[in-house]
């Protein structure tokens, strides 16, 4: 059983913020400590503080939708869910794994840039992952991609970190092209980065991706992603297919999307 924490949102002050600038307060001994919703690091610390935010406050649904979609896209094409060897891109404290552990896929491998979110892993749902790394897939050493690369993953997902400069697009890219040909892919992006107003790499990337010859689409569905802190539903869409070959340099490049 998780601790419960003394938490507050704001009021009126939060109206007009971005969401990844939306923040909450903790409450404790040493008095109240203001929290961005981004600030990963200092959250993770804090035991059982991510799953009473998002998941018991906020109702975040996205582990669930973006693993049932990727398992009804597995089935689709007659491939075993359970011999997947998953790459768990912004794994953070293990959400993600745990949810797709549910449903019995064969390997784990995670991976996040914070140390924070490894040391909440292991404190929380030890042996979850087969192997976790803490690293900067913007800036992969061949070693170290190498090692990932033994595992052979047939399967990336990455969810509720893409577009808000949590996973870039380099980083993302890396991690498509470390799985296997014909893997699979699963993700998770906010509604609004669907939109051709928006003009950022990581949008553009994305809707160039889904029309591309590199990735077969099996299943996109706009769903509740959760609430916001005013009550609001926020509205993602959970993405899943299938690989087909690596994202060259070369692709980014004639469609002017900076990696």
């Amino acid at each position: 059983m998780l601790k419960r924490h003394r938490m507050q949102f704001p009021k009126q002050e939060s109206s007009g913020l971005a969401q990844d600038e939306a923040y909450f307060y903790l409450q404790g001994s040493g008095g109240q400590r203001k929290i961005r919703f981004h600030d990963y690091d200092e959250i993770y610390q804090v035991q059982g503080l991510y799953e009473q935010v998002f998941y018991d406050r906020l109702k975040c649904t996205s582990p669930g939708k973006v693993t049932a979609i990727l398992e009804s896209s597995v089935k689709q094409s007659r491939d075993n869910f359970t011999e997947l060897r998953v790459l768990d891109l912004g794994a953070g404290n293990g959400m993600m794994g745990e949810e797709l552990k549910k449903h019995g896929v064969s390997r784990l491998v995670g991976v996040d840039i914070i140390p924070e979110a490894y040391e909440a892993t292991i404190r929380d749902r030890p042996g979850l992952y087969d192997a976790y790394y803490i690293e900067d897939f913007t800036s992969l050493d061949k070693d170290t991609e190498d090692d990932i690369a033994s595992w052979q993953c047939d399967c990336m997902v990455t969810v509720a970190a893409l577009g808000f400069g949590d996973i870039p697009t380099k980083a993302f890219i890396k991690a498509f092209n470390i799985i296997k040909a014909e893997g699979w892919v699963a993700f998770n992006i906010k509604e609004s980065f669907f939109d051709n107003a928006d003009e950022s790499g990581f949008s553009k990337m994305i809707r160039e991706l889904i029309l591309s010859k590199y990735l077969d689409v099996y299943h996109i569905e706009r769903y509740r992603h959760r609430f916001s802190i005013e009550g609001e539903p926020l509205y993602y869409f959970a993405i899943a297919g299938r690989k087909n070959a690596d994202i060259p340099a070369e692709f980014l490049e004639s469609k002017g999307i900076m990696a």
